[in-house]
């Protein structure tokens, strides 16, 4: 997973996945609802830890309280929360076949060896790295919900404009649902301490780092807009070409130079 962080960060170095606001149109993509997609890509990684419990005679108990108060959580979240509220696009069929297949791969490792190779003493509950994991987790996953509720707020049903969010971390950030996810799952390599743990959080970085980078440069000269057919013209421009730029630059003020892509104050 480690080695798969990196490739991605290489390979995306100059383009995002193409999905949401960096999706590219094109007549051969097979295209699935955001809410659909968002469900089936994200059950796998809820539904094998949950099935190895289920088929395990024997397992940590620690390994299992960790899985149940972190990693399903998330994905119990992902999957039948957020899924069902998003208001995103439609995105490509094979994106999501992608992301559906790394949820599969990884809720097996985070759940085979939390379960079967995680070696917890029995003082594990007690000791500092546990405290703070699950503390760091917790209020990662608490940004990421409230970032989530404002983007969604932003808009109307079915209206297509983007807008730049206010409030919360986006006061600092552009991405903080990002920020909100990362800090989760570094939360969650303290809490398990943990080779699997730690892949998990640096793959996250390598995925989620240039794609808020981008975010926060499609952001930096769009400002709120009450127009919506001048919004409209502007969202079927193809993303991050110079003619937006210059559409940007040309129309709208400069975008507050004290926020930051995806770490306060940092990045």
């Amino acid at each position: 997973m480690l080695l798969a962080g990196l490739l991605h960060l290489i390979n995306h170095r100059k383009a995002q996945a193409s999905y949401g606001r960096h999706m590219k149109p094109t007549a051969l993509a097979i295209l699935v609802p955001a809410r659909v997609a968002w469900f089936l890509q994200e059950m796998p990684a809820l539904l094998m830890p949950l099935l190895l419990m289920h088929l395990s005679r024997q397992y940590s108990t620690m390994g299992r309280a960790i899985l149940l108060k972190t990693f399903c959580l998330h994905y119990f979240h992902r999957t039948f929360v957020y899924s069902l509220l998003t208001r995103g696009q439609p995105f490509p069929l094979s994106v999501m076949a992608t992301a559906g297949f790394f949820c599969l791969l990884n809720g097996s490792l985070q759940g085979h060896y939390l379960l079967h190779c995680a070696q917890f003493d029995e003082e594990w509950s007690a000791d500092y790295r546990y405290t703070i994991g699950l503390v760091v987790f917790y209020i990662g996953m608490a940004i990421n919900i409230h970032s989530d509720y404002i983007l969604r707020n932003l808009r109307k049903p079915k209206e297509i404009v983007y807008k730049i969010p206010a409030g919360g971390l986006f006061e600092y950030v552009s991405g903080a649902n990002y920020f909100g996810e990362l800090v989760e799952w570094f939360g969650y390599a303290i809490v398990t301490w943990s080779l699997p743990g730690f892949s998990i959080a640096v793959f996250s970085l390598c995925f989620i780092g240039p794609r808020a980078y981008y975010h926060h440069k499609y952001l930096q000269y769009f400002q709120k807009i009450n127009d919506p057919c001048f919004c409209t013209v502007v969202y079927f421009i193809p993303n991050f070409s110079y003619l937006r730029y210059r559409f940007y630059k040309e129309h709208f003020k400069e975008y507050p130079r004290f926020r930051k892509a995806l770490i306060p104050f940092i990045f």
